[in-house]
């Protein structure tokens, strides 16, 4: 049964439309990139949120595929100073985005260093406590793995070792049982021993 055909307005209650805006913003953006992917095309997409928060995707250089469009349909670049600085601005936003990216990927290969006993002359008492607690949390967790997985081997074993020990009863016997048996069939069998004198 298909979905019923949704009714475009706007909505009223702020929650949904925020939650509605950022669920088709991440499929608009999704569509853009898949657009770009499969077609080999140029995408530039700019969403704007309802607070002016701008969001976009480029497939490739923005401002060259801006620039290319304002060519296309015969705009200059100067035409529209309001434009032009919202372009600007959005260079900014996207330049302190990356810069906070950049920073956040030294910080977290930083702390993988300390966390293998790296770069630790940089570091003052308290961030080495802290590194401390971290690693004394980290080694227990691995204690507590290795336990569980000797623990776990060892269950097996015991299991496996009572198996065998039963495999070896039942074996035991079997062999008394047929060696028994092979006697009583030797003795029935067997004819006396006569002894004859020539005179």
């Amino acid at each position: 049964m298909g979905r019923g055909k949704v009714e475009l307005k706007r909505i009223e209650n702020p929650i949904s439309r925020q939650v509605t805006f950022s669920k088709r913003r991440t499929s608009i953006l999704k569509k853009a990139f898949e657009l770009s992917v499969l077609c080999d095309t140029e995408v530039a997409l700019i969403v704007f949120s309802p607070s002016s928060k701008p969001d976009l995707y480029a497939s490739h250089d923005i401002n060259r595929t801006i620039a290319m469009y304002r060519s296309q349909v015969g705009l200059h670049q100067s035409s529209n100073p309001a434009c032009s600085t919202r372009i600007t601005t959005m260079e900014q936003l996207w330049r302190y985005e990356t810069e906070e990216l950049r920073r956040l990927t030294q910080n977290l290969e930083m702390k993988l260093k300390n966390l293998a006993g790296a770069e630790l002359s940089i570091l003052g008492m308290q961030e080495l406590k802290q590194l401390e607690r971290q690693l004394k949390t980290g080694l227990e967790r691995i204690r507590s793995r290795m336990r569980w997985i000797i623990s776990e081997n060892i269950s097996l074993l015991k299991r496996k070792n009572k198996a065998l020990q039963e495999e070896n009863a039942r074996l035991q016997k079997r062999e008394l049982e047929y060696g028994v048996a092979s006697s009583s069939i030797t003795f029935g069998t067997s004819a006396p021993n006569v002894i004859t004198f020539q005179i």
